[in-house]
């Protein structure tokens, strides 16, 4: 069903003039690039609060362990700790490819 959809909605946006593709792309472009930078700044602000929570890297912990005294809370926030690097990472990546799309002349 999904496919069906995506093919209807190609051929329509094929159809349309190309003034108007560029305009909604422009304008996909700018709301998506918009999203993944908040979405950044939020995955970077989660990862600076474990960093001075801890008072230490992920990668510092990653290399010498969970402390043998470590709690179920450190525990739980050794895995979001995680959870949030890796969405820092996709982000990045995201928001660039934009960027690239973007420096391309993008109505804003």
């Amino acid at each position: 069903m999904r496919t069906v959809a995506n093919e209807s909605i190609g051929n329509k946006f094929s159809s349309l003039p190309g003034e108007e593709k560029i305009s909604v792309i422009s304008h996909g472009v700018a709301l998506r690039l918009s999203e993944w930078k908040k979405r950044l700044f939020l995955a970077e602000s989660k990862v600076r609060f474990f960093q001075e929570k801890y008072n230490r890297s992920l990668a510092e912990l990653d290399t010498k362990g969970l402390p043998d005294d470590a709690d179920h809370e450190m525990h739980e926030d050794y895995i979001m700790w995680h959870h949030w690097t890796d969405a820092v990472k996709n982000a990045k990546k995201q928001v660039r490819d934009l960027e690239v799309i973007a420096a391309y002349g993008v109505q804003w």
